[in-house]
């Protein structure tokens, strides 16, 4: 009898720690399950473009992954106090590259803390040292999970002159790019495998051009691979019409990678 016991308890036991265990991994998946705030929803409809053009479905859908980025991702501010509207903008660069699928999470971000304006490479944000130039970065090594982004930077990305800049969608964008483990340029979890080199190629004769004065990508994209895939990606969400016309190639391939074709809206 009391062996018997003893299997019950250890039965309960281990459905219950499987029930936990299924439990954490649905909590850890499905979105956020509550509402957006309304002053939320009036700041998206103030200062994001994105979230303007979308429909009835659409808005609700970028709601709710706002929602849930805003609960599962802190974002902080050295030198300043963190407020309403950073929040909504943070989130927004994050879900709008993100907004053609359905369950992405960015599994490689814990927190993103905002500074006054741009910094240098020891963080430092204040003083008139040359080198404080940073607008936003990802952080590696002992900064692994973090971004830090430049508020005036950000502001300036979702306001009416910011043209084909947005340094928040540029710096989420550096982010997707690592999450295969190499921030590369190729986007080995958003891009088909098939078209990895057609992509690499197009985008080495794009990188020529810019150093030859024939393209009216930023220049800045000519650096190396990852920059021209985080550029070219602030062109494509600023943008869709102007670079489907100028650049309809490359318009194509990010259509790809990110699931989204914003010129046919």
């Amino acid at each position: 009898m009391t062996s018997f016991i003893i299997i019950a308890v250890i039965i309960i036991l281990l459905l219950a720690f499987l029930a936990l265990r299924l439990f954490g991994k649905k909590q850890a998946t499905q979105p956020a399950s509550q509402p957006l705030e309304s002053n939320y929803k009036n700041l998206l409809n103030q200062h994001v473009a994105f979230y303007q053009k979308l429909d009835d479905a659409g808005k609700a859908k970028f709601e709710c992954m706002i929602a849930d980025f805003i609960e599962t991702i802190r974002i902080e501010g050295v030198g300043l106090e963190v407020d309403e509207l950073d929040r909504v903008l943070v989130a927004s660069s994050a879900v709008i590259p993100i907004f053609g699928y359905n369950e992405w999470r960015y599994t490689n971000l814990t927190n993103v803390i905002l500074y006054p304006d741009t910094f240098n490479n020891d963080f430092q944000f204040e003083g008139e040292d040359g080198s404080r130039n940073m607008l936003g970065m990802v952080g590696s090594g002992f900064m692994n999970g973090q971004m830090l982004l430049s508020r005036a930077a950000l502001l300036s990305g979702f306001s009416a002159s910011s043209g084909k800049n947005n340094t928040g969608i540029h710096e989420f964008v550096h982010l997707l790019d690592k999450a295969d483990g190499a921030t590369d340029g190729v986007p080995e979890h958003l891009l088909p495998h098939e078209y990895a080199t057609p992509w690499l190629k197009m985008m080495h004769q794009e990188i020529e051009r810019i150093e030859k004065g024939k393209s009216d990508i930023n220049p800045y994209a000519a650096t190396n691979e990852a920059e021209f895939l985080a550029v070219a990606s602030e062109y494509f969400f600023e943008k869709p019409d102007q670079l489907k016309t100028k650049h309809p190639e490359l318009y194509e391939q990010l259509s790809l990678v990110f699931a989204q074709d914003l010129a046919a809206k």
